[in-house]
């Protein structure tokens, strides 16, 4: 038999894209309408009733064109998608019911309805399993957001993906390969590893993946490699001032003293409540006058004179022309006498 295998192929041009995802369209399904009907159902918080009721007839519109038939149930809290007789497309069910799970974490109505597309998808990262501690948690969660919203708005641009963090959970839409790195980015945070490790590595990868001759390269040695730096939890020992050499004894030293021992020997044990109250009450009254006597003490020391340095001044010397006009005098008394 001749082989087929190297016949020209005059439809198969270079133009053509062998990667194209084509949409499905109503033509497409060849076996009719489907056999049975699926649906899902999800719950939604209180608050986002009065949303819900005002966005739902734009959801309507947009399930009715994939013959989707929805329902919102106001007394249950419920949001319920199946398949109709005019569904056509097997992938629209799944994709209802992502949208539903999007709109139950307030997500808004306009972006979900985005997840109808072929290239879009979802995933809701739940993160309060992650952390026990609630205080840990709330900081955790934050690190995500960043200030002012920062630190979300590079990640929703790194990755092309829509993030938003509402309560326990972490909603993304976007590519599968942006959705990934979501979710590592999210669980890292979650496990102690600020995301700004990430961004700085998504970045890098940003612009090796402009390179044509990088594209079928290892990157490590371009990535950032981030150790984690552990401190050491050895106790620091007591400060021993007592260095002198001691004589070995084979014995332990004595047991220490408890608490009760040592009320035993001041007779505080044996002592009534009322006693023991009584004695708290006279030490506490005791601190507080000696508090007072130091406070009185303190506020004095400000009105005391200083002691004035009278004794020890130095004698001024006599100027020499004062001890000229003396010994003048002297010797004009001198010759009065004489004569």
């Amino acid at each position: 038999m001749p082989s087929t295998h190297k016949k020209e192929k005059p439809w198969d041009t270079d133009d053509i894209d062998k990667w194209q995802i084509e949409a499905f369209t109503p033509e497409d399904n060849k076996g009719g309408p489907f056999a049975e009907e699926s649906s899902f159902a999800t719950l939604f918080p209180k608050y986002r009733e009065v949303y819900l009721r005002e966005a739902w007839p734009m959801i309507t519109r947009v399930l009715e064109k994939q013959g989707i038939a929805c329902t919102l149930d106001l007394v249950e809290g419920s949001m319920l998608v199946k398949t109709t007789r005019k569904t056509f497309d097997p992938a629209s069910i799944l994709k209802a019911r992502d949208l539903i799970k999007l709109l139950a974490r307030s997500v808004p109505a306009p972006q979900a309805i985005k997840i109808m597309d072929d290239d879009v998808a979802c995933d809701i990262i739940k993160i309060r399993s992650l952390v026990r501690n609630k205080e840990r948690f709330v900081k955790r969660r934050q690190r995500i957001l960043g200030p002012n919203g920062t630190t979300l708005k590079a990640l929703e641009l790194l990755t092309e993906c829509y993030i938003l963090v509402q309560g326990n959970t972490v909603a993304a839409m976007g590519g599968y390969k942006g959705l990934k790195e979501v979710r590592r980015v999210v669980e890292d945070c979650m496990a102690n590893v600020h995301p700004i490790y990430h961004v700085k590595e998504l970045m890098i990868k940003r612009e090796l993946a402009k390179d044509p001759e990088l594209k079928d390269q290892s990157w490590d040695r371009f990535l950032p490699n981030f150790k984690k730096r552990t401190l050491s939890k050895r106790r620091v020992p007591h400060r021993v001032d007592d260095k002198s050499k001691k004589v070995y004894t084979p014995f332990p030293p004595p047991q220490e003293k408890s608490k009760v021992d040592l009320q035993i020997e001041s007779g505080e044990y044996f002592l009534s409540k009322q006693a023991k109250e009584r004695k708290e009450k006279e030490a506490r009254q005791e601190k507080m006058r000696e508090r007072t006597e130091e406070k009185r003490k303190e506020r004095e020391a400000d009105f005391v004179p200083p002691k004035e340095d009278t004794e020890d001044k130095p004698k001024k010397k006599k100027r020499k022309s004062e001890d000229s006009e003396g010994k003048e005098k002297k010797k004009k008394k001198a010759r009065v006498s004489e004569d």
